[in-house]
Parts: structure tokens; C-alpha cells; sequence
């Protein structure tokens, strides 16, 4: 059974494809319409997350234990509406707001990324913070190993912001993880989050050259503008990630970046997708460009397939819209599920949906008219 955790910025939607990933039923909107910047699933528990926030409601982690019929929420920092509460009982009441202290005060607006490994959640932040939870999401605390970082007040945030988006953990080892900050790259750690390594390094610097974005590779590193990133199946740690300026590929856990854009009809996207059991096999969905208005090359949709690593790219087009698309696939809009043929799928800001079961060969479109989606995860 397949479900995609839809996120938007009107709550989150449930799409269920049941065994056959087909006949999709849609429930929601979940989470009281609040914008949700990305919602997981764990398949051994059935509980699903979904995070998100705004300056008007702060930031929380909404969780569910029943498949999506009943939520509950933990709030972590203040908005405007709690403002508005302390001055009307009124508002408090309509809100639900008792007055009892928040964890993180208004240190952070939004929960941006969540990701669960070993029986730790984690959440990623606006502006950039990681906070993990023991008990499932009831509680957070603050990884203050990389909330304090020598190069934290250095740190530049991207046209969204200074954002912490992706999590990444190691299958067997708890104590490796990667998380991807826009725009101040990429980061590891080895020990369980107790110290975090910068892991921008190019192994090929000639390709920073001509560069002109702010964000973008300077003095020999990539990263600063990493807008996704996935760890491939296997003993390794081979990581791929999309950046601002093309898509990478590192062999040695981000110690190093290969070039792996040629072939591929721009430098610039935001989401990518890697094959859940083939480690040579991903998928991406180029833009036409940063200024250009970010949206697919000549208006036409397509999304690219490599079987070789990166070292050659295909157009997979068959049951894709191919005149007047104008849409963006933002950096966790695309999903994918663990079959042995495998399953992608993609969100876009006008609100629709697409879906292939045979590995990207041919697309349907199964849910549209939906409010601008955010993110799309397979459970």
C-alpha cells in the first residue's frame, strides 16, 4: 500500500493509491489548514508528522497515530496570534491559547524538514536550527552542536530564507547524518550531532567559474545554495545532491562534489529523487533558471533520468503536459516509493499532482486543483 503525505499551504492532504498505486483517494485538508512545509510517515507505526508554521501561528509538529483521522499538535514557538491573545480572551479562546510558555520562545517561525531514524525525530527550522525528539514528536530539544557552529554567524539565507531543508541519516549507523542549509551548504556529523563538518569541498573547482549569484560556489567549495539532497542505497556514502548551480555527486559523504550536470537542460531545480534500491539510478526536475522565472525549459515538463550515476540523463516526458507549463517543483515536492519498481512522484504550485509506477517511463496526473504544494512523501 502507497500513501503520498502531500504538504501545502493550506494543511496537509493524504492520497491513498492502496496496493496497486492506483484509484487514488484524496483526505484533507489535516492540521487546521496550517502551512505545512513538509509531513513524513513511519511505516512500522502508521504514525505520520507534519511541520510547518507561520509568523502568524509560530512553528509546530502536528502528529497522528490513525492514519490521518485524528491529529494532535506541539506547538514550539510563539506567532502574532498569541500576541493577540494576551491583550483578548476572546481570541485566546478561539485560538485554543492557555498562555503556557512555549519551548523556543521566537526563536523560529517554521518547522522546514522533519526526518525519522533510529527512534529519533528530527525537524529542521526557520532560520536555520535542528531540533530532535525521543518520544515521537511529543517533545523537542535543540541540537546545539550545530545551532552553534563556529560558522553559524556567518551563515547567508536564500531567497526563502535562512532554512535548514534536509535531513539525511545513515540506514545502520545513528551516529551519521547530513542536513542541507540554504545557503550555507551542506553539513555532517559523525557523532550523533555532537560536532557537525562543513562538506562543500569541489573535486573539480574549474566548474565554480562564472559564477555570478551571490550564493554562488566561491574559494573552491559547493554548496552554499544546496536546494536538496539524498543518500543512496548501499554500504557507502554516496550522496547526490540539486544545487543552485547544478546537480552533484559526492562518493565519500560530502567530503568532495562531482559535477554531474552535463547533459541536463539547465544548471538550475530544486528537488531530487534517488532509486530506493539502485544507487546509480535518480531522478530530477530541471527549472529553466533563477531569474528566468523557474519554471520547466521551453515550457514543456519533463523530468530526467540518469541510470548511470549522472554520467548521461534522459527526458521522460510520456504523459506530461508539454505546451503553456509554467508551474515550479519546489526542493521536497518530489517522492518516492520503495518498490522494486519504484515509484516517483511530483507536486507542483499550481496545485496538481503526477505519479509514475514504472520508474518515470510514463506520468499520470492524480490529484489537482489542490492549494500550492510544498512537499510529497511516499509512506
Amino acid at each position: 500500500m502507497v500513501k503520498l503525505l502531500v504538504g501545502t499551504t493550506k494543511g496537509a492532504f493524504i492520497l491513498d493509491g492502496g496496493a496497486e498505486r492506483a484509484g487514488w483517494k484524496i483526505t484533507g485538508p489535516h492540521c487546521d489548514g496550517w502551512c505545512i512545509n513538509h509531513a513524513i510517515g513511519d511505516p512500522g507505526s502508521g504514525t505520520i508528522w507534519a511541520g510547518g508554521g507561520s509568523a502568524f501561528t509560530g512553528a509546530g509538529v502536528w502528529r497522528s497515530e490513525d492514519g490521518g483521522a485524528r491529529w494532535q499538535l506541539t506547538r514550539l514557538t510563539r506567532g502574532e496570534m498569541d500576541d493577540w491573545a494576551e491583550n483578548d480572551p476572546d481570541t485566546a479562546e478561539f485560538f485554543g491559547i492557555t498562555g503556557e510558555p512555549l519551548p523556543f520562545g521566537k526563536d523560529f517561525q517554521q518547522v522546514w524538514s522533519l526526518h525519522h531514524a533510529h527512534g529519533t525525530l528530527r525537524a529542521g527550522t526557520k532560520p536555520a536550527q535542528l531540533l530532535a525528539s525521543a518520544d515521537g514528536g511529543k517533545t523537542f530539544a535543540r541540537v546545539e552542536g550545530l545551532t552553534d557552529h563556529p560558522s553559524a554567524s556567518d551563515w547567508q539565507g536564500g531567497a526563502a530564507g535562512l532554512v535548514l531543508h534536509t535531513i539525511v541519516s545513515h540506514p545502520t549507523d545513528a551516529s551519521k547524518a547530513w542536513v542541507g542549509i540554504s545557503a550555507a551548504g551542506v553539513f555532517a556529523t559523525e557523532d550523533g550531532g555532537a560536532t557537525w563538518e562543513r562538506r562543500n569541498r569541489l573535486s573539480n573547482a574549474e566548474a565554480c567559474e562564472g559564477h555570478q549569484h551571490p550564493a554562488a560556489p566561491r574559494d573552491g567549495e559547493i554548496g552554499h545554495c544546496v536546494h536538496n539532497m539524498m543518500r543512496a542505497p548501499g554500504d557507502g556514502d554516496l550522496l547526490y545532491q540539486q544545487n543552485h548551480h547544478g546537480v552533484w555527486r559526492s562518493s565519500d559523504g560530502g567530503r568532495s562534489w562531482d559535477d554531474i550536470t552535463p547533459g541536463l537542460p539547465s544548471t538550475f531545480g530544486f528537488p531530487i529523487r534517488v532509486h530506493p534500491h539502485d544507487p546509480r539510478t535518480l531522478w530530477t526536475l530541471p527549472l529553466n533558471g533563477d531569474s528566468q522565472g523557474r519554471f520547466p525549459p521551453d515550457a514543456a515538463c519533463a523530468v530526467w533520468r540518469s541510470r548511470d550515476g549522472g554520467e548521461s540523463w534522459q527526458a521522460m516526458r510520456k504523459g506530461l503536459p508539454q505546451e503553456n507549463v509554467f508551474f515550479t517543483v519546489l526542493r521536497q515536492a518530489m517522492a518516492g516509493d520503495g518498490q522494486a519498481q519504484a515509484g516517483v512522484y511530483f507536486g507542483t504550485n499550481s496545485g496538481s499532482v503526477f505519479a509514475s509506477t514504472d520508474e518515470g517511463d510514463s506520468w499520470q496526473e492524480i490529484a489537482r486543483h489542490l492549494p500550492t504544494i510544498l512537499a510529497v512523501e511516499a509512506m
